[in-house]
């Protein structure tokens, strides 16, 4: 259960309000998360991306996306994927360590290559499904210490 989110889209129910934050009263809400001291400027400095450069809209493209603080290429693919229902594959640990393990994927040194490897064989259709496939098979099945068969 996400404990962290209702309390913190109380406080700031839109980029507007989380804009105009103070860095402590974001750390307060999410203090129990990792890195919450990052994450408190990345939010706040992400909002105020939103707000300036976007109009508060969130964009759907993947490049645009990745101009606001804190935001790199799986939280980008994850919001193209999620929330606009586009082809992109996030690839989280799970999805990088499962995809080497049962062959999706051939010598990918990095998340990107083997994002790029995903594509090009999954259908477009299925690549928003597929991403949460594979994290919830690295999460219960095919774990970090644990072979999968």
């Amino acid at each position: 259960m996400n404990i962290i989110t209702p309390p913190f889209f109380e406080v700031f129910p839109d980029a507007r309000s989380l804009a105009l934050a103070e860095l402590d009263e974001v750390f307060e809400l999410i203090r129990s998360c990792s890195y919450p001291n990052n994450k408190a400027r990345n939010l706040i400095g992400m909002a105020r991306g939103l707000v300036e450069q976007f109009g508060g809209v969130v964009p759907a493209d993947i490049d645009e996306l990745q101009k606001l603080p804190g935001v790199g290429r799986k939280t980008a693919n994850v919001i193209a994927s999620v929330v606009f229902n586009k082809p992109a594959m996030a690839v989280d640990t799970h999805v990088f360590r499962v995809a080497a393990r049962v062959g999706l994927t051939t010598n990918a040194k990095n998340p990107y290559e083997t994002e790029m490897q995903l594509i090009r064989h999954i259908p477009d259709e299925l690549i928003p499904k597929a991403h949460h496939w594979l994290i919830l098979h690295g999460r219960y099945i095919c774990k970090a210490r644990k072979t999968c068969l």
